[in-house]
């Protein structure tokens, strides 16, 4: 996905920043990471009061395949497709992205959160 679309998708959300990373891009919003793009496929951060909604889509976690062959869970899942075609469910699932992002910044210790 170019950055171009991407920029255009998360727009009903908010102005997103992406950059490169993990070999694809980083989606983040006011310096939080929400999103993911691995291998072609669009990821936002999920947790455990999130993952059940991916799950009753079908949707999957993205795993990342260390050097000994041990798959590690980024708590990033696939979204739906048919998000792309809705900008308004679509910003309410970066929203619930960017609470993710939050809930986990908060447990950061304070010298090391963003907000």
């Amino acid at each position: 996905m170019d950055k171009e679309f991407l920029l255009e998708l998360f727009q009903p959300f908010g102005a997103v920043s992406v950059r490169n990373m993990f070999g694809g891009q980083g989606i983040a919003y006011h310096g939080l990471n929400l999103a993911i793009v691995i291998d072609g496929a669009l990821c936002l951060k999920a947790d455990d009061i999130t993952i059940p909604v991916f799950e009753a889509e079908g949707m999957t976690a993205w795993k990342y395949q260390r050097k000994d062959g041990k798959p590690i869970d980024m708590g990033y899942w696939t979204v739906p497709e048919r998000l792309f075609d809705d900008p308004d469910e679509f910003a309410g699932w970066a929203q619930a992205a960017f609470d993710v992002a939050m809930r986990a910044d908060a447990k950061k210790p304070a010298s090391k959160r963003k907000f």
